[in-house]
């Protein structure tokens, strides 16, 4: 009997022995993953690094790459195209406007009202959609019909106060958010399309005439008598508000930013046309490179599976249509080098599937248990995952905005140093200058909605400029601001009659 006890507490020995074994290798094993995923982590974190010496060396860029855009056409990878925009808006228009805005996700209607004073500003009608994916990719015909339509049926709710036979001129701002090479303020090309859009025998078509087109058909009385970029009506907008405003910048699909400069200073334009001795530039921003800017792996391989590969390198470290799919893709890498995310979900592997909004709701989640990132993992056919790796997952939104944000207050900077308010002197004639209050508008929704991102670009903006410099730079934000400043900016160039005022 001792000899059976001795043999069973011998075996069982064996078994717990086994058992412990097998128990250390799937500890060591998932040891083992877990450090495989931090060290893709790591390599993240130091790819994506903007130290300020690198912001400062891309400010400098930046400024170079503006400068030779404005000496010659094709000079510099940033376009810096002329708007023939000399008059910004005042306070003293008066009149009633519509415009309608084409952006990269939506497309807005607005009605405005205009007293002759900045505080009769009345926006009296809005309609904000979502553009059809099925437009991205249809014909120019079908795009441009779908805004008449559109256009139509938002004015016919006007009942009878919209009488077609009327023989007043209705005046409509085009805020068209695509390189267009403009040849009047009210006329304009179209050299590429972005942020998804792809519709190809438009490329060189006049926008303006295309929606004019479109409008005649249906019989509209309505001209289109501006065609405005929408960071030049930001720009307007906020100049309407605060005649300091000097710049605006758009975080949105896409981003771009536009700025006033000097005619003297546009060496490619040989009798620039204005009154005021300065001229708004469209930067077309999105398409800026440097070998400065961070860029990654994932980087890489999103640019080479987009529509539009080797352009708009900026624009894809910035805008909001490519934060989402960056993160995705780095927890895509994380998921083929480990199981911590389960099974590699076909979800997970589908291009654009994330969208920015969801990462700004998963880096801001503020719950013990991160509660959100686990509905939107889940969203993504990823569930049930622990604790630490959705801080795993906050972490990587953390990093992939942080660059963003930072990159953006370094493009911001560069436009400051370009017109001389970086306390630099540089652009302007003297090195001794008094630092001027300088107003930089703000537009989009990724600088609206996503907390973070704005704070990381506010923060950065004062580490570059020095808090000597940045009190003296205010960034405001604005909201429909590209839209309502299009229709203002419509009503400061015109000497026409437009709808009575009622």
């Amino acid at each position: 009997m001792g000899r059976v006890l001795v043999m069973l507490t011998a075996a069982a020995a064996v078994v717990a022995c086994s058992m412990a074994t097998v128990m250390v290798r799937r500890r060591m094993k998932g040891r083992r993953k877990w450090r495989r995923v931090v060290g893709i982590l790591k390599d993240l974190e130091e790819a994506c690094e903007t130290p300020l010496g690198r912001l400062r060396q891309m400010v400098d860029a930046i400024a170079v790459e503006m400068q030779a855009g404005l000496v010659s056409e094709g000079g510099s990878k940033l376009k810096m195209l002329l708007t023939f925009v000399d008059d910004l808006p005042n306070g003293s228009e008066r009149g009633t406007y519509y415009a309608l805005h084409l952006g990269g996700s939506y497309f807005r209607i607005i009605k405005v009202h205009l007293g002759g004073q900045r505080s009769s500003l009345e926006v009296q009608d809005v309609e904000r959609h979502s553009i059809p994916t099925s437009l991205m990719n249809s014909t120019s015909e079908v795009l441009f019909d779908f805004l008449a339509s559109s256009l139509q049926r938002f004015i016919e709710k006007e009942g009878n106060d919209f009488n077609l036979s009327q023989p007043v001129k209705r005046e409509l701002a085009f805020t068209f958010s695509f390189p267009v090479k403009q040849t009047s303020i009210s006329s304009g090309v179209l050299i590429k399309w972005t942020k998804g859009f792809a519709i190809s025998e438009m490329a060189g078509e006049d926008i303006a005439e295309c929606l004019q087109g479109a409008l005649n058909k249906r019989g509209l009385d309505i001209r289109v008598a501006a065609l405005v970029n929408d960071t030049v009506g930001a720009l307007s907008f906020g100049h309407f508000h605060d005649p300091d405003t000097i710049a605006a910048v758009v975080f949105g699909t896409g981003s771009n930013a536009c700025y006033l400069e000097r005619t003297d200073a546009i060496i490619k334009c040989q009798n620039p046309r204005t009154t005021s001795g300065s001229m708004v530039v469209n930067m077309e921003w999105g398409n800026f490179w440097s070998s400065r800017l961070p860029r990654t792996s994932y980087d890489l391989e999103l640019d080479a599976e987009s529509m539009n590969s080797n352009d708009m390198g900026f624009e894809k470290m910035i805008g909001g249509m490519y934060l989402g799919d960056i993160v995705r893709r780095v927890i895509l890498r994380m998921s083929q080098e480990s199981d911590i995310f389960g099974p590699i979900s076909s979800i997970l592997s589908t291009p654009f599937v994330l969208r920015t909004n969801s990462v700004s709701a998963m880096h801001e989640d503020d719950t013990s248990e991160l509660q959100e990132v686990a509905r939107i993992l889940k969203d993504l056919g990823v569930s049930e995952v622990p604790l630490k790796v959705r801080k795993l997952v906050v972490k990587i939104c953390d990093v992939v905005a942080r660059r963003a944000a930072r990159l953006a207050a370094a493009g911001i900077a560069g436009i400051l140093k370009k017109v001389g308010r970086d306390g630099s002197g540089g652009g302007r004639r003297s090195d001794k200058q008094i630092m001027r209050r300088t107003v930089v508008a703000v537009e989009g929704g990724l600088y609206l909605n996503y907390r973070m991102f704005r704070e990381y670009m506010d923060e950065a903006l004062r580490d570059i400029l020095g808090e000597d410099v940045a009190q003296h730079v205010v960034v405001k934000a604005m909201e429909d601001g590209s839209t309502i400043g299009s229709a203002l900016l419509l009503a400061s160039s015109q000497s026409v009659q437009t709808i009575p005022s009622v």
